[in-house]
C-alpha cells in the first residue's frame, strides 16, 4: 500500500485495513459479504413523468445533445427551484463515463460555482472515488437528481423531481454508462421510481433501464454518521466487483 491509499483509507475511517494472513489486499477485498440477489425494479419511463413547464417550453429533453441539453438546463425556470438559486447545476465529468455518481441536489458551495459536489461533501466523494482507483472526471461523470439548490437544502420535493428528471435521463442516455451508483435515498427511490428505506436498497443491483443501479449513502450523510462508512466501503467493494471483467 502506498502513502497516498493509506491516507484515503485513514479520511474513510478504514484504516488500518485488515488482510487475511497469505491473502492478497485485492482478493480480500472481493470477499467482503454481500447479499447481491439481483432484482428487477425498473423507474418510471419518461412518458409517465409530468411534462416540462415554463414561459417558453423547451424541446423535449430526450431529443437534446449534450450543447442542447445544458442551454435549456441553463435556461430552465420549469419549476419554483430556481428562483431561489444561482444558478443550475448541470453536472461535471467524462462525458462517456463508465460510472455515473448520482447525488440529491446541489448545496450553498454548489449553488456558489455551479458543480456538483464541491464543499465537504465533495471533498469525501473524491476520496470514496480514489478508493475505488477512480477520479472525477476520468471515467465518471456526477450529477444530482435536481439541478437547482432547494431552500436551507431541503429534500426536494416529488413535483420539483418530477419537473427535472427528464434533464437527468437524458444524460443518462448520452453517457450510456456501465454502472450507476445513487448516493442516498432520494436519488435511489427517484431513480427506481418506488418508495423504499436505504438499508432495504443497499447490497442489491437494481436494474434502471437496463443499467446496473447499486445504492449507498450520500457524502454529507457520511459527514453526520461517520460511523457509516466502513458500509458505504462495502458498498463499494460491491460495485467495484459489479465492474469486473
Amino acid at each position: 500500500m502506498n502513502i497516498r491509499d493509506e491516507t484515503v483509507l485513514r479520511e474513510l475511517n478504514l484504516y488500518p485495513l485488515w488482510v487475511r494472513r497469505g491473502v492478497p489486499a485485492e482478493a480480500d477485498v472481493a470477499s467482503l459479504p454481500a447479499a447481491h440477489a439481483e432484482t428487477s425494479q425498473p423507474a418510471l419511463p419518461v412518458a409517465e413523468q409530468p411534462m416540462l413547464r415554463q414561459q417558453t417550453e423547451p424541446p423535449p429533453a430526450s431529443t437534446l445533445n449534450w450543447t442542447d441539453l445544458k442551454r435549456v438546463v441553463r435556461d430552465c425556470s420549469a419549476c419554483k427551484l430556481r428562483s431561489g438559486c444561482t444558478q443550475t447545476v448541470f453536472g461535471v465529468g467524462d462525458e462517456k463515463a463508465e460510472w455515473l455518481f448520482v447525488g440529491e441536489g446541489p448545496g450553498a458551495d454548489e449553488d456558489a460555482q455551479g458543480e456538483p459536489f464541491v464543499g465537504q461533501a465533495g471533498k469525501l466523494l473524491d476520496n470514496m472515488l480514489a478508493a475505488l482507483r477512480l477520479k472525477r472526471g476520468d471515467k465518471v461523470y456526477i450529477a444530482n437528481i435536481v439541478k437547482c439548490r432547494p431552500p436551507n437544502n431541503r429534500t426536494p420535493e416529488p413535483d420539483e423531481i418530477a419537473t427535472c428528471m427528464p434533464y437527468l435521463q437524458q444524460q443518462i442516455e448520452l453517457i450510456k454508462p456501465k454502472l450507476i451508483v445513487a448516493l442516498g435515498k432520494t436519488a435511489a427511490t427517484s431513480l427506481l421510481g418506488r418508495d423504499a428505506t436505504l438499508g432495504s436498497l443497499r447490497g442489491t443491483v437494481h436494474d434502471y433501464h437496463g443499467t446496473p443501479l447499486i445504492v449507498t449513502y450520500h457524502p454529507a450523510y457520511l459527514l453526520r454518521s461517520p460511523a457509516e462508512k466502513a458500509k458505504a466501503w462495502q458498498d463499494l467493494c460491491f460495485a467495484r466487483q459489479r465492474m469486473l471483467p
